[in-house]
Order: C-alpha cells, then sequence, then structure tokens
C-alpha cells in the first residue's frame, strides 16, 4: 500500500512551539478528514489519555503570531487558523500517535503511521545536520593554522566596511 499523504506534506505542517515539534488540531482534523470539532471531543472525552506533555492549547500570543504568520506567507495555515475563533491546540509526536487509538477509524491509523515516519525523517535530517556542522568545526580547528589567510579574509568580508567620511561635529579624538 502507497504512502497515503506525501511526507513533505506533513513535515511542513510540523511546527515548533515551546521547544517541542508539533502539529495543530485543525490540521489534524483535515488529514483525518474529520472536523476540528469532532477531534477535539473524541479527545476531551478521552482526556485521560492526554496529558499536558502530549496536548495543548495555544495561548493568546501563540495564536496571534500564527494567524499573523499565515496573512503575510499566505501559507496553507491561512486556511486553518483563519476559520477558527478559538485557540487550537497542539499536539506532539506522542499525542499524535494516542490520537488513532481515540479515533478508531482505519484512516486515523493509516494518517498517524505516516505522521510518525514524517517524524521520524525530520528527527535524521537535524541529526544530520547537526552532524555535519560538528565536522565543519573540527575541520575548521584542524586546519586552522594552515588556512588562517581564508579564515582571516572571510572575517573582513563579515565586518561591516569603516566609513572613510570626515565626521560633522563633536566627537571623540
Amino acid at each position: 500500500m502507497g504512502q497515503i499523504i506525501p511526507i513533505e506534506q506533513l513535515t511542513r505542517r510540523i511546527l515548533i512551539l515551546r521547544g517541542q515539534r508539533v502539529m495543530l488540531s485543525s490540521d489534524l482534523a483535515a488529514l483525518y478528514e474529520v472536523e476540528p470539532k469532532v477531534l477535539m471531543q473524541s479527545v476531551k472525552r478521552n482526556a485521560k489519555r492526554f496529558p499536558q506533555d502530549f496536548m495543548f492549547q495555544l495561548n493568546a500570543r501563540e495564536f496571534d503570531y500564527l494567524r499573523s504568520r499565515s496573512v503575510t506567507a499566505n501559507s496553507r495555515l491561512n486556511k486553518s487558523l483563519m476559520k477558527v475563533r478559538f485557540a487550537p491546540y497542539a499536539f506532539t509526536q506522542e499525542g499524535i500517535a494516542m490520537l488513532s487509538s481515540v479515533l478508531r477509524s482505519a484512516r486515523a491509523i493509516r494518517v498517524n503511521i505516516a505522521i510518525m515516519r514524517a517524524f521520524v525523517q525530520l528527527r535524521q535530517m537535524l541529526l544530520s545536520h547537526k552532524e555535519l556542522a560538528q565536522k565543519l568545526a573540527a575541520l575548521e580547528r584542524k586546519y586552522d593554522a594552515q588556512f588562517t589567510i581564508v579564515f582571516d579574509a572571510i572575517r573582513q568580508l563579515m565586518n561591516p566596511p569603516v566609513s572613510k567620511e570626515r565626521r560633522i561635529g563633536f566627537g571623540q579624538l
């Protein structure tokens, strides 16, 4: 059986809020093909399955930020957030995994499998970038003496140019 939703489409819906990778309830409802209200009713009926580290509601500042970002970026957030009157909930990876047991549909199971794969792929990409940065730093330390001229030239390019104009008025000598 093929992928129900492309992983690239899922990874674009993963946000970082409060230092955690999350997906919004409005996005999850669209993926599960249920109304956001139905999704949240199922969650509230099973509240014991969703502790605070699995799910939290966005505060007013977070909600306003996402709404303003969706207007300026004209992104997919635009559709889901502009219709919502109340701040959506954010689900962590663990909360999303719990959703399939609450919704109990074949689609929910298939969507959750795809989402878990997207989280894993995102984690692997972040690890590979971190490893690459560490290798680059190690190379810089190793070859620092040999490439001092190159590093100095790069540092000079990074510094703003010094103005050669004479300043008018009082100044320090």
